[in-house]
């Protein structure tokens, strides 16, 4: 059976149990493309049905979150865990607050994460969870208030060896802390549940910075392969939270020029490269709540509402926003103005149509659950540390980045180099189903 009738079959089953469910359905058929015929020709894998199995998660906890705001009105949320998959060790995945987190969202991002999870080594599985609530405009109070009810409801199906949430978009070290809390309070147990706490109970240094960090550790593994250096390269980013700055940071101190970030509002060129003082005023601003736009001359950076990330010459794409955020059309401004190279630091940045235009331009690009796997990659080291209460220095803990960052690039070059070029979102879906499936066949039917 060719392989296109095999994803047709398999996604026309798909689309019977996921019917509407958009997002996870785009993500299904991209892994789907690339590994049903590996499971085909392996009986075990075969008789196992795993990606079957695959296409509806563990178990989905679905509950109310009501809180009340500072005026002592009652306001109503809806919350979701996915557990999406642990045959390679307990769920691990995080948090995300946001008025467009669903069920299709979180399953997509559930789905991806397993895979991710797999790449990075270390033994865990993979989930993802949120809720529908947007934290702009609230106070300090109120978010602390939701945190502490959203806890109240999700603390009964987490645990250090069941599922261990950490942060995602709205979702930093404050907000676990007061989860954490909240959940110490309920198990009336101190122990390492959530991951991304602050250092001072628990935490891992360099948490915060690893997706970021980690997403230009990939790309430089990338460039490595093909004899280049990351210095002097025009990198443009998208967004401008944790792993949009991180990246930048990152990019800037290893001698690239970032020419751009963003926000809702536009974008923010640098034609000569992003200063270490531009991107500290990005980070001010962003801290008081404010957008990007009316940059000080002092930083020689100019706003433009009415262009992208992708709209300049560059050589190197960073999407660091969120899921399909580039569409095809931006697709083909990035292949006419030039860029060589793209590396998701969002999950699934790319629409279908966006991935199709960058593919038929030969444009080498790396996939989220590769190139910013580097955030859950120190969250299991964190694990790690929580588990026997000893705790690695920054240096320490970057070094280990680099080198799971530098693990996962050779692992994807195994399975998918054609001469000289390697298919990064092929070797990625590859790599990951094979760890995730022999685990899935060698347990049986259940």
């Amino acid at each position: 059976m060719s392989r296109d009738t095999l994803v047709t079959k398999f996604m026309s089953r798909a689309k019977d149990i996921a019917e509407g469910q958009d997002e996870f359905l785009q993500a299904l058929e991209e892994v789907a493309q690339d590994v049903l015929t590996i499971e085909k020709a392996d009986s075990a894998l075969t008789q196992a049905r795993v990606m079957d199995r695959l296409t509806d998660p563990d178990r989905v906890i679905s509950f109310r979150v009501v809180w009340q705001n500072d005026q002592g009105e009652v306001e109503i949320n809806r919350g979701w865990r996915v557990q999406y998959c642990n045959a390679i060790g307990p769920y691990k995945g995080g948090l995300r607050f946001h008025p467009s987190v669903n069920f299709s969202v979180l399953k997509f991002l559930g789905f991806e994460q397993t895979f991710k999870n797999a790449l990075t080594g270390l033994p865990l599985g993979g989930a993802k969870g949120g809720s529908d609530f947007d934290p702009r405009g609230r106070s300090d109070a109120e978010i602390m208030r939701f945190c502490q009810a959203f806890m109240r409801q999700l603390a009964p199906y987490i645990g250090p060896e069941q599922d261990i949430p950490a942060g995602d978009i709205n979702v930093s070290t404050r907000e676990i802390g007061w989860m954490f809390a909240s959940y110490k309070a309920y198990s009336q147990q101190f122990n390492g549940v959530l991951t991304g706490k602050a250092p001072s109970f628990g935490g891992s240094l360099m948490r915060t910075e690893a997706t970021g960090y980690g997403l230009i550790y990939f790309v430089q593994a990338m460039l490595g392969k093909q004899g280049e250096e990351l210095s002097s390269k025009r990198v443009a980013v998208s967004g401008k939270g944790n792993v949009a700055m991180h990246a930048a940071e990152k990019a800037i101190a290893e001698g690239a020029h970032i020419i751009s970030i963003s926000d809702t509002r536009g974008t923010l060129y640098c034609e000569d490269g992003m200063s270490e003082e531009a991107l500290s005023w990005a980070r001010s601003r962003k801290a008081e709540g404010k957008g990007i736009d009316n940059p000080p001359s002092s930083i020689a950076c100019r706003f433009d509402a009415d262009k992208t990330p992708w709209d300049f010459d560059l050589d190197i794409a960073l999407p660091c926003a969120t899921q399909n955020e580039v569409t095809g059309k931006m697709a083909e401004t990035l292949v006419d103005n030039g860029t060589r190279l793209l590396a998701e630091g969002a999950n699934m940045p790319l629409t279908k149509e966006a991935a199709t235009v960058l593919d038929k331009a030969g444009l080498v690009r790396a996939p989220g659950k590769a190139s910013n796997a580097g955030g859950v990659a120190v969250s299991g080291l964190e694990m790690a540390q929580n588990h026997q209460g000893e705790f690695m220095s920054a240096d320490a803990v970057d070094d280990r980045l680099k080198t799971i960052m530098a693990s996962i690039h050779d692992k994807i070059a195994e399975e998918a180099t054609d001469g000289n070029r390697i298919n990064y979102v092929k070797g990625a879906n590859i790599a990951g189903y094979r760890k995730v499936a022999d685990a899935v066949a060698a347990m049986g039917a259940i």
